[in-house]
């Protein structure tokens, strides 16, 4: 029998999860980077964006294109390196709103592969 995803705290995510967390709250490509694996890919907005640099100028794109406040509404752990986190955006991008999952892949503690949908 397969088990589902187990409802956690904030506090129980992984460090590169939160470290990646602090930065975006922050606005600041350069502290939410390091939490990313050099071969990291990040799937956003129907592009994909692949290791360290290309990351790195995604960060610092959606940190300056938008004025946005974001709301966690949750978080699940989904297998021992895999995390879903639940979001909602209110600001000037189109629509105005959205609820987004962001979900995470850790490979010896970084983020692995970043996946962030509606």
């Amino acid at each position: 029998m397969t088990e589902g995803p187990t409802s956690i705290d904030l506090t129980d995510l992984p460090e590169a999860i939160t470290r990646y967390l602090t930065g975006r709250a922050a606005k600041d490509a350069s502290a939410a980077a390091p939490a990313f694996a050099a071969h990291a890919t990040v799937t956003d907005d129907g592009h994909t964006y692949e290791g360290s640099e290309a990351i790195t100028r995604w960060l610092g794109q959606t940190d300056t294109e938008y004025s946005y406040t974001t709301t966690t509404t949750g978080a699940e752990r989904n297998a021992p390196d895999r995390y879903t986190l639940h979001q909602h955006l209110e600001g000037n991008f189109p629509g105005g709103t959205v609820d987004l999952r962001c979900r995470f892949v850790l490979t010896h503690g970084l983020i692995s592969e970043l996946s962030i949908a509606p």
